[in-house]
């Protein structure tokens, strides 16, 4: 299970996992995961969730869109950007490579 699955898990109404909210909106998981990290990333900076997104990810602002509404809209998107920014310094990449290293068993 990954971190992006527990907190679906816990949010209301959304899918309770990657897999589901992928097959949902008729993408690959991978690139759902891709999205959310993205929009929880953007939505902590200046300018419109979805269009910054949209530019780092290369996914039509339509499907994103679709994502946000089934993770439970845009206040939702605080919970994964406190999530994954462990050390809140408004990057989330290197904590999730720091969580990828210790689930795969390295160091941390």
């Amino acid at each position: 299970m990954s971190i992006l699955d527990g907190i679906l898990k816990n949010i209301g109404g959304a899918p309770d996992d990657v897999v589901n909210l992928a097959a949902k909106i008729g993408i690959d998981p991978a690139m759902a995961e891709q999205a959310i990290a993205a929009l929880g990333k953007t939505h902590q900076l200046d300018g419109d969730t979805v269009t910054l997104a949209a530019e780092k990810t290369g996914l039509s602002p339509d499907i994103l869109n679709q994502i946000v509404a089934a993770v439970g809209g845009e206040g939702s998107l605080s919970n994964f950007a406190s999530i994954l920014d462990r050390d809140g310094d408004g990057n989330p990449v290197d904590d999730i490579m720091d969580m990828a290293k210790g689930l795969l068993g390295g160091k941390s």
